[in-house]
């Protein structure tokens, strides 16, 4: 299959990488919203009233097409479907890779191809029907790449990983739903710096332990490092409640129809994220047994 040689390298640079890819991505679709920029992804115009909405054009005699409209309904589908393509390029290469295939190549290529596709969403959302279908088949190359290592390594953890995103994403949501948790301005600007925090601290780390002999403290299974796990996927979590509430703020603008697909984009990008970090603190417990 694979050496140890290419699993420990892996563990140590690439994931590490990919926890700043996906807090990067987080950020273009939930936290550089306050920029005063033109750019739809850079800020809150595309999910706030100054945009141009169906609802805005009414004053111009404009027939609103229900079908044209972004829904909640429509969002949930559109984020199914993004579910089912990660999970199914995803078992792929789980697939080949037990059969003999190194995954490494085929991982790194789809974190790249994701975040470029990404990207170009930030700035033509309107193609977000076909660019968000494309992001979910590359990410579930990486998906599956990363999960077969981990797998190898940790027999169990995949599934131990999954129900915990499962979980957490059924709890936030409950918590949403019910309004026990409320998405106010002071609380986005909290997750945001947090967030922003966190991708800086391994932004630099990764620096460091790149051209210096500085370990960083997240490295190994200290409880230092589980506690900094812990503390991420708490801060991962909470992106949930800002990908909420944009949907929900975009149902309520009416905002188009391709809005649906940005949105399921969205959240599709914190969930892997999250699972992501749900791999790295299992393997850290897993490791002191």
């Amino acid at each position: 299959m694979y050496n140890d040689f290419s699993l420990q390298k892996f563990k140590s640079n690439y994931t590490f990488l990919c926890k700043i890819k996906f807090i990067f991505e987080q950020q273009i679709t939930l936290k550089i919203m306050s920029l005063n920029s033109k750019n739809p992804f850079l800020n809150n115009k595309t999910f706030s009233s100054t945009a141009v909405s169906k609802r805005d054009e009414v004053h111009h005699a404009t027939i609103i097409d229900y079908n044209e409209e972004m829904t909640l309904s429509g969002t949930i589908n559109k984020s199914l479907i993004l579910f089912l393509l990660l999970t199914a390029s995803a078992t792929v290469i789980w697939w080949l890779t037990f059969n003999g295939m190194n995954p490494l190549v085929a991982a790194i290529g789809g974190a790249v191809v994701g975040l470029v596709l990404v990207l170009i969403a930030a700035f033509k959302p309107q193609y977000s029907p076909y660019l968000a279908p494309g992001y979910a088949l590359f990410e579930g190359l990486f998906i599956g790449g990363i999960s077969a290592i981990f797998e190898v390594k940790y027999p169990g953890i995949v599934v131990q990983a999954v129900c915990a995103t499962f979980v957490t994403f059924m709890v936030c949501l409950g918590l949403y739903k019910y309004k026990i948790v409320k998405v106010t301005e002071q609380f986005k600007s909290v997750v945001v710096a947090a967030t922003l925090a966190i991708a800086t601290y391994y932004l630099i780390s990764w620096v460091f332990s790149m051209f210096t002999s500085f370990v960083p403290v997240h490295y190994g299974n200290s409880l230092m490092s589980i506690g900094i796990s812990v503390f991420v996927i708490i801060i991962a979590a909470l992106n949930l409640f800002l990908d909420f509430d944009r949907i929900e703020k975009g149902v309520e603008q009416k905002m188009p129809k391709y809005m649906e697909w940005y949105g399921a984009m969205g959240l599709m990008i914190t969930l892997v994220w999250l699972y992501i970090e749900f791999l790295r603190l299992l393997s850290k417990l897993n490791s002191k047994n």
